[in-house]
């Protein structure tokens, strides 16, 4: 698959640039997700243009840092639109990750574990 131009993505000369790998991961989710046709490459244009203008960049972040936090923002606002996943869904398992995430040792990869999902 050809990756498509998305105005303001960090890149390079061999495509797309990503400071963290959950950059990548999203980066590839929202590709996925295309590519099974829960949205069009004009919807994800429209939605990720409004995440941006909805949550500029902190004053903290660099534009990496940012872009994808905004294309995240955007890839959750469209899996909701869409019914895929539930707003609720959605934060449930955000909030399960930061508490993998600050457990996990630097450098380590992060799993979720089920006491991840407080009941």
């Amino acid at each position: 698959m050809t990756v498509p131009q998305v105005p303001g993505m960090p890149s390079d000369a061999e495509g797309p640039v990503f400071g963290a790998p959950w950059q990548a991961q999203a980066f590839a989710m929202t590709l996925a997700l295309h590519e099974r046709g829960l949205f069009t490459w004009p919807e994800w244009a429209q939605a990720l243009a409004a995440r941006i203008r909805a949550e500029p960049a902190l004053a903290a972040e660099d534009a990496g840092e940012a872009y994808y936090r905004q294309w995240l923002g955007a890839l959750e606002d469209m899996v909701a639109a869409r019914g895929a996943a539930s707003p609720a869904e959605l934060a449930r398992y955000r909030d399960a990750w930061d508490r993998a995430a600050d457990r996990t040792p630097h450098g380590q990869p992060i799993e979720l574990r089920p006491d991840d999902f407080p009941s």
